[in-house]
């Protein structure tokens, strides 16, 4: 089987390593690496076809990415590893990242000019289940997990189940999310290769974690994902799941939720931390200094990251007020730099999210220009603020406020928003030089003088696997 028709394209790690790798070869990210350009007139007629036949289209999408639940038996860890690696130049680096997803980071990443390593793929398994029963969800994956650990000993099973923003998908496909518990031969052959003696191993760790119910050593069950409902809300409902399962029909007040026995890392967004002593003992033997960024929410590394692009153009003697708003997998690290902009991540098209986005925008200096995307899920879903709230974001701007690729009607249907995101980013006037990556030192004296205004820790030397600082 190709590696390709194992992994989710329309995921976090595929598509934050697509956009990395672009970079480093020195290109840009149209149609998220890969949809061509060509595709955006139909994808605009798609966004004024009626409701429910555009919600077919993504559950579909969502079907043609998965692979039949008689392969998983032959998914191997190594081959999403070559995956990853092949998007990389192959050359000499000063750093590399390993761990959790994160737009953020990626573009930290870019900064530095060096790639990353994702410790978690989504591999999507084709089931037709009924979205609002995660109990049977539970029990499919029960049977149908085995063959996948069972090929691959270093890998841990989150099967994720979310019937609040991924309804749409789950009713055709089952997200099998993997997490390394070790680096492997491929990964370890790209360090050896790449790194020289000295270089520094950024070991990116989400601490986010959810309840969840174990099946079985290295396998959980997680009902619901971070966005817009609450763990709680999951487990146990409340009037906006009440009224969320009203808008579809559904005929009843909350969901059958499994009964979580413990917490493990978030299934897309946390990070496992038997990697970390896995990639401190090759650190070890090669002479390697270990960083650890250690952050709770994904969006913690955001606000840090759009400061030090600021502080990186005025280092430059450029004076950057254009700020672009970026949503899940829909970033863009070369016209970011192009373009003169700093970057603010969005983990999805959430009430939390907003929240971090206003938040940032109360506490650092205003910007003349705000460019805003929205990635569409398709969904009504719990947690989803209008548009018109999104648009009150934009006022913000002393000058001019814009969406960027989002069609206000459409949204959160927007198929266009995926072509036309980076066409619309891709027509911002300004072009500033592309500078040479920041150095480690550059870091530094940044994290020197604005570091401790972040809920982001970086700390030196051993990994405790068992234990996270308080």
């Amino acid at each position: 089987m190709k590696t390709q028709h194992t992994l989710a394209d329309f995921d976090s790690a595929p598509a934050m390593v697509r956009a990395l790798g672009a970079y480093l070869h020195g290109q840009d990210f149209p149609g998220l690496g890969i949809w061509p350009a060509a595709l955006e007139p139909l994808a605009r007629a798609l966004n004024r076809v009626p409701r429910r036949l555009r919600e077919m289209v993504y559950r579909v999408a969502g079907w043609m990415e998965a692979i039949p639940a008689d392969q998983l038996g032959r998914v191997r860890a190594e081959a999403l590893s070559r995956w990853a690696i092949e998007q990389y130049p192959r050359r000499s680096y000063p750093a590399v990242a390993i761990g959790s997803s994160n737009g953020a980071a990626v573009h930290l990443w870019t900064a530095l000019g060096i790639p990353w390593l994702p410790q978690t793929f989504l591999v999507p398994v084709r089931a037709h289940l009924d979205p609002d029963e995660p109990r049977r969800s539970l029990e499919w994956g029960r049977i149908h997990g085995p063959a996948l650990l069972a090929s691959n000993p270093d890998l841990e099973l989150h099967h994720m189940h979310d019937a609040n923003q991924d309804r749409l998908m789950i009713a055709y496909m089952q997200y099998f999310r993997v997490k390394r518990q070790r680096l492997g031969e491929t990964y370890i052959r790209f360090l050896e290769d790449t790194l020289p003696p000295g270089a520094t191993v950024f070991l990116v760790e989400c601490g986010l974690a959810w309840p969840t119910t174990r099946i079985g050593e290295r396998h959980v069950f997680q009902h619901g994902a971070l966005g817009g409902a609450t763990p709680d809300e999951y487990a146990h409902g409340g009037p906006r799941v009440e009224a969320y399962l009203q808008r579809y029909g559904i005929p009843k007040r909350r969901w059958d939720s499994p009964p979580a026995d413990g917490q493990s890392p978030e299934a897309e967004w946390g990070f496992a931390p038997a990697l970390g002593a896995d990639v401190t003992r090759l650190a070890a033997r090669h002479g390697w200094r270990v960083r650890r960024i250690v952050f709770d929410q994904p969006e913690d590394l955001s606000p840090l990251v759009a400061d030090l692009y600021r502080w990186w153009y005025r280092a430059r003697g450029l004076d950057s007020r254009r700020l672009i708003v970026e949503s899940f997998i829909l970033l863009e690290p070369w016209w970011t730099l192009r373009t003169g902009a700093a970057p603010f991540w969005m983990v999805f098209n959430k009430e939390p999210s907003l929240a971090a986005l206003e938040r940032y925008l109360d506490h650092t200096e205003p910007f003349d220009e705000i460019a805003l995307t929205l990635f569409s899920h398709g969904v009504d879903s719990v947690g989803l603020p209008s548009i018109e709230r999104w648009s009150a974001v934009l006022d913000r701007a002393q000058s001019v406020g814009r969406f960027v690729g989002v069609d206000r009607a459409a949204f959160p249907r927007d198929f266009a928003v995926f072509l036309r995101f980076h066409r619309e980013l891709a027509s911002i006037s300004a072009r500033r030089p592309m500078p040479p990556p920041l150095t480690l030192a550059d870091l530094d004296a940044f994290l020197g003088e604005a570091g401790q205004r972040f809920a982001v820790e970086w700390l030196d030397g051993r990994l405790d696997a068992h234990a996270r600082p308080g």
